[in-house]
């Protein structure tokens, strides 16, 4: 039996609230244009910080090049990318779907609870798979250069690179699983949403490095936790908040890969993996390993029974006026 928070909910309301409700066809088109639009966007800050030598050539270079400065380079790129992606998102329903910005699972009430609430969960997530390499034993320490690792780096960590995660992380869930996710489960099927927002989050990483089939699954696998957890609690506050925190613990925090990317610039820990990659991931970093997939399974799971946190309102078929 279908729950009745995955069929009538908040998020599919707001996005009735607009004039038209795209086709599948147009959701994918303009997704495709708004998600290549958003890293060509940044190309010219990205060439300005190469020509500049803060974006380093070689990986030596990257080794020797100060945390902040590296790290500074990073969060800028993050920011201006994925900052352009909230940007095309909005102009989009602003001015075809006709709707304002908070239709996309950003109203008021609970916001700090929610979103902190979802970088404790985030966070204690990807701890959990560090944490089960650990006790498998295949989590080791790696040598690195001490000014880049631990307290040294605690400032950059936190104050430079976090705020890049921050708008990364909210990009990339207000456009699947703010708009993509309910403008499909609105117009036609939940299972229509669920299926093409999660699918084409994963096919959003297909041109990252070192990718693997079983990275693509567990990539789907977390466009599917996603479009739950936003669902559940009607909000995308708190999921904005977990992908944030869980993307800046990988690379950041404990030093390991972020989606086949080793992020440069500062680390609390730097840890490898040890293991075989089909368990841990390899290159492309913990996502890309069966650890991952168990412990987005069990989240999964923990989500669909989670008590609902919103306020539930009966949605009503869509108009033909709605329409596009």
């Amino acid at each position: 039996m279908i729950p009745q928070w995955l069929t009538h909910n908040r998020l599919y309301d707001l996005v009735r609230s607009g004039q038209r409700l795209p086709p599948w066809w147009a959701v994918i088109l303009v997704g495709l244009s708004i998600a290549f639009g958003s890293q060509l966007f940044a190309l010219p800050i990205v060439f300005m910080l190469f020509l500049a030598g803060i974006i380093p050539i070689t990986e030596e270079s990257a080794l020797t090049q100060p945390p902040l400065l590296s790290g500074l380079a990073l969060s800028l790129q993050l920011m201006v990318a994925f900052g352009a992606m909230i940007l095309f998102t909005w102009l989009w329903i602003r001015f075809y779907e006709r709707r304002s910005f908070t239709t996309l699972g950003f109203e008021r009430g609970r916001i700090l609870f929610l979103y902190g609430r979802g970088l404790l969960i985030g966070l204690a997530a990807f701890a959990a798979i560090v944490g089960l390499m650990a006790l498998l034993g295949y989590i080791a320490i790696e040598d690195s250069d001490p000014a880049q690792v631990g307290l040294a780096a605690l400032g950059g960590v936190v104050l430079v690179f976090f705020p890049g995660w921050l708008i990364q992380g909210a990009a990339e869930e207000i456009f699947t699983r703010g708009w993509m996710l309910p403008t499909l489960a609105a117009r036609y099927r939940v299972w229509v949403g669920l299926l093409i927002s999660s699918l084409f989050f994963a096919f959003m990483h297909a041109l990252n490095p070192n990718l693997s089939v079983l990275a693509m699954i567990n990539l789907a696998l977390y466009g599917l936790f996603g479009a739950l957890y936003a669902l559940r609690e009607e909000s995308l506050w708190g999921i904005c908040a977990f992908h944030s925190i869980w993307n800046w613990a990988q690379g950041n925090l404990f030093g390991l890969e972020v989606s086949g990317q080793m992020v440069s610039g500062g680390m609390i820990f730097n840890l490898i993996e040890t293991g075989p990659d089909w368990l841990t991931g390899g290159a492309f970093g913990p996502e890309g390993g069966l650890v991952t997939t168990i412990v987005l399974l069990l989240s999964i799971t923990i989500i669909w029974w989670w008590p609902a946190t919103g306020q539930h309102v009966s949605s009503q078929p869509v108009t033909a006026d709605r329409a596009l």
